[in-house]
Formats: C-alpha cells, sequence, structure tokens
C-alpha cells in the first residue's frame, strides 16, 4: 500500500524487524532495527506506540485527540505516518 492511499480506515503497525523501546542513556525513545537507530521526539513516540496493528489511523487519531485535550492532531498523525511508511518504519493494512 502506498501512502497515497492512507486513510483513518488503514491499520498501521510497527514493520518487521523493527521494535521501539525507551532509551535511558539517550533520555528517548527509538526505533531500533537491523540497519540501525531512529531517535524519536515525543510527538513520533506516541503515535508509533499505538501502531500496535489493531487501532485504525482514525482511531489513533481519536485517541490521541481525547488525550490531548481536543487537540485536532489527525494532520500531524497523517504526515507522522507517512513518513514512516516510506521510510520502512510502519507497514499499513486494510
Amino acid at each position: 500500500m502506498t501512502t497515497a492511499a492512507l486513510s483513518d480506515t488503514v491499520i498501521p503497525s510497527v514493520a518487521r524487524g523493527h521494535r521501539m523501546q525507551f532509551e535511558p542513556a539517550q533520555d528517548c525513545h527509538v526505533l531500533l532495527y537491523p540497519e540501525g537507530m531512529v531517535t524519536l521526539n515525543p510527538s513520533a513516540a506516541e503515535i508509533l506506540s499505538r501502531c500496535d496493528g489493531k487501532a485504525s489511523v482514525g482511531n489513533i487519531c481519536d485517541a490521541l485527540s481525547e488525550e490531548f485535550g481536543g487537540a485536532d492532531l489527525s494532520g500531524d498523525v497523517h504526515q507522522f505516518l507517512e513518513l514512516a511508511t516510506s521510510q520502512g518504519w510502519v507497514t499499513l493494512k486494510e
């Protein structure tokens, strides 16, 4: 699936071979994969932690909005997931 098909109904999951964890030495979350590591800012970590292969993009947007006082974060969520998908960090399913 290409990122152009990203809609609120697709279900993202962290790609096979990738793992998110908190790295105490750097005091942040990172995404580990065989070729290296990506340091995640707090927003990216919040979004990526919800990419469990069960919640849709719309569900993720709603949960974050509720958690952060009703703010409309859908643009940020879509933008990050498009980047994460293009980098191979996240896979999408219908």
